[in-house]
């Protein structure tokens, strides 16, 4: 009697890597917008950040005002897409939406108020800076500090496409930012890893330190054996160094 083949368990995978295979499934529509729109409001921002879990640099976040009478296809989660289709929607995104603005949180004051807290001030800012003013909002997974009716979704930027669009206008922006400042930070590889948590950043965190823009307040960043990396042009017209790493970001 033939047995059947035991079939080998599945190796367990990572929360992020389960995150992306869900957001893969979900479609991205204007199903929340048009629930908006037949409510009565005519201008509908979706609203999102990037840089949450980066430990370089500033936390950034895009609101977008969509056109309803232009399709920007291919619109979705902006880490589903390669850095050169995310070029190339951007684009788009600000040739034909209404209105679009973004706006940033620094590492600095990440530290002082917490990563949560700094999203939500970018965001809000963010929203702000449209013109015209919007009057309904789809937010990422949080609710704002404004009076502006509001709608938070839970992976909003993989279900509604205006916020989608600010995903991808926020992680343009952001990765334009970071890689600036690869050239005066060669060591930690920022072109590449655009200040995440990679292998080689951890690297190099622990052999220089972290840089004057790492977030002190990250523990990979804080939990290191080797004193910030301090820049010569940041010691210009000081009589001494500071007595404290901390000195540099305050």
């Amino acid at each position: 009697m033939a047995t059947k083949a035991k079939l080998a368990p599945e190796k367990p995978i990572s929360a992020s890597a389960a995150k992306l295979r869900l957001l893969k499934r979900l479609r991205c529509t204007l199903k929340y917008e048009k629930i908006a729109w037949q409510s009565g409001a005519q201008l509908v921002a979706g609203v999102d950040e990037v840089g949450r879990g980066s430990l370089f640099g500033p936390v950034v976040a895009a609101a977008v005002i969509l056109d309803p009478a232009y399709r920007v296809r291919g619109l979705r989660d902006s880490k589903l897409l390669l850095a050169d289709r995310r070029e190339v929607l951007a684009q788009r995104i600000r040739q034909h939406a209404i209105a679009w603005a973004v706006a940033a949180v620094d590492a600095a004051q990440i530290d002082q108020i917490n990563i949560y807290q700094a999203s939500r001030v970018a965001m809000r800012e963010a929203v702000m800076r449209l013109q015209p003013v919007p009057d309904h909002l789809l937010v990422d997974a949080v609710r704002l500090d404004c009076e502006l009716p509001q709608k938070p979704i839970i992976h909003g930027d993989a279900l509604s496409a205006s916020i989608a669009a600010a995903s991808i206008l926020a992680k343009v922006e952001r990765d334009r930012m970071v890689t600036e400042w690869d050239a005066v930070f060669p060591v930690y590889n920022l072109a590449s890893n655009k200040g995440y948590s990679t292998p080689r950043h951890i690297a190099a965190l622990r052999q220089h330190g972290p840089s004057p823009l790492h977030r002190q307040s990250f523990a990979p960043v804080w939990n290191n054996p080797v004193p910030q990396e301090v820049l010569q042009f940041m010691l210009e017209d000081k009589p001494e160094a500071p007595e404290s790493p901390l000195e540099l970001i305050s």
